[in-house]
């Protein structure tokens, strides 16, 4: 798969079939649009491309601008473009400027004339260019001007719901990490490095892993204790996460990340991990002594133990 970030990196191939989003999570509606690209790219001998965007369009555009809790990086959508076998991702930088071309003008500079396209294929409810003006019928209708057709799938459910990035989100602020995977079609994950803690959790007997989330603008589920994969350089461990400001002992209410890996006695300062959310334990709450805090995480210890097994017999 190629990757690039400018339309000069771009060969034009005429073959192209196209689909264009921000594709924020890759959930399941999505990977049905964008397996379709492939799918129909394969059949045709041809090329299948994403063009995607960085940053979050909703950053740019939405009134007065404010920060979007992405569920996936720029580098997370790439190996899952990877994974489903794309031939070219086209990561074009999102601006304001960028924002105020009609429809027309960015299909003809973007899609017609640098990365060639024979057929665009969207969900349901694409709407693209200045102010959102582009629908369906305008897809359709600039594809007539330039020769390509447009393919446009329905709604993608699960259990009768319509998938969408926005519902997921939710559910990870909620800490419905169990639904959320079910949306996602994988567990969500956060990327951290190890960094310098205050310590407590080897006083406590429960060492644990600082993390610093890679990006600040990716979502955090909500604060409590989960069961949760780490994948250290290639390799998976299980262990139990809390997120939170550490009630028991700060008053400060700034919030960690915190990980205790299981069967684990490495020093991994400054390594970069990858945690997968498994399920949620309890919420974070406030102990009246240091004691009665380890007592409680021994008891969510051997509760994510007896979780861990589930998972060992039965990953899916």
């Amino acid at each position: 798969m190629k990757v690039v970030h400018s339309i000069d990196e771009v060969e034009k191939q005429r073959a192209s079939i196209v689909t264009v989003g921000t594709f924020d999570g890759i959930h399941l509606g999505h990977q049905e649009i964008l397996r379709e690209v492939i799918r129909r790219a394969r059949a045709r001998r041809g090329r299948s491309v994403s063009l995607t965007f960085d940053p979050h369009p909703k950053e740019v555009v939405a009134k007065g601008g404010y920060p979007v809790e992405i569920l996936t990086t720029v580098d997370e959508r790439i190996e899952l473009f990877e994974e489903l076998g794309f031939d070219l991702v086209l990561i074009l930088q999102f601006t304001y400027e960028f924002s105020r071309q009609t429809p027309r003008q960015f299909y003809e500079k973007y899609l017609v004339n640098s990365v060639g396209i024979s057929e665009e294929v969207e969900g349901y409810d694409h709407m693209f260019g200045r102010d959102r003006e582009g629908g369906i019928e305008e897809m359709k209708r600039i594809g007539n001007e330039f020769g390509f057709s447009v393919t446009i799938l329905p709604p993608f459910t699960v259990d009768g719901e319509v998938i969408s990035s926005t519902k997921i989100r939710h559910l990870l602020r909620e800490g419905d990490i169990q639904r959320a995977r079910r949306y996602l079609g994988r567990e969500y994950s956060l990327d951290g490095l190890v960094v310098k803690g205050a310590g407590r959790g080897v006083v406590l007997g429960f060492p644990t892993a600082n993390l610093q989330p890679v990006s600040e603008r990716k979502l955090v589920p909500r604060d409590g204790v989960y069961f949760v994969r780490v994948v250290l350089e290639g390799v998976s461990y299980y262990g139990m996460m809390n997120i939170g400001t550490r009630p028991t002992f700060e008053t400060d209410h700034r919030k960690t990340i915190e990980v205790n890996l299981f069967d684990f006695n490495q020093t991994i300062y400054g390594k970069r991990l990858r945690v997968q959310f498994l399920q949620r334990i309890r919420d974070e709450v406030r102990f009246a002594s240091a004691a009665e805090l380890a007592r409680r995480m021994e008891i969510d210890r051997q509760e994510c133990l007896k979780i861990r097994e589930q998972f060992i017999h039965n990953p899916a």
